[in-house]
């Protein structure tokens, strides 16, 4: 059961995510990898509610169900390219930063694939998503469940 209803209680904090959210949707990373990397971070927090959220936009823009499926094992695959791996690599260790520290080798590889505009727009969507994660997390926001 969710603890608290936090867009209700804090509407000003939601729609300040929500401008992150304006912001990264504009950016200059394609909407299809953005999604990836949310997926991507949302599994590695475990938030059942993002992942159950960002699984179904990739399917209603036509992502290959394989693609998604395996995307929790992506380097242990050859299904993703090597822009999207260095996406998520960037961002696997961006959200386990007390961690990684986010190491110069993860960094340059990143700056082979992307521009400076695109590095930093990559940057704020996992910080985006980060901060949603940990909402949800907190808050206990579960998906929806559906019947199919």
């Amino acid at each position: 059961m969710p603890r608290i209803d936090y867009a209700q209680v804090a509407p000003g904090a939601v729609k300040a995510l929500y401008g992150l959210h304006a912001y990264s949707e504009k950016g200059a990373i394609e909407q299809k990898l953005s999604l990836l990397v949310v997926l991507r971070v949302s599994q590695i927090n475990g938030c059942g509610f993002c992942v159950d959220m960002h699984t179904q936009e990739l399917r209603k823009i036509g992502e290959n169900q394989q693609r998604i499926d395996c995307l929790v094992a992506w380097s242990e695959t050859d299904l993703y390219t090597p822009r999207e791996q260095a996406a998520f690599k960037l961002a696997e260790s961006m959200t386990l930063v007390s961690q990684t520290h986010v190491p110069d080798e993860v960094f340059d590889a990143a700056q082979t694939e992307f521009t400076d505009k695109e590095l930093v727009d990559l940057a704020m969507t996992v910080v985006e998503i980060n901060a949603w994660n940990r909402m949800a997390i907190t808050f206990r926001r579960y998906p929806a469940h559906r019947d199919s």
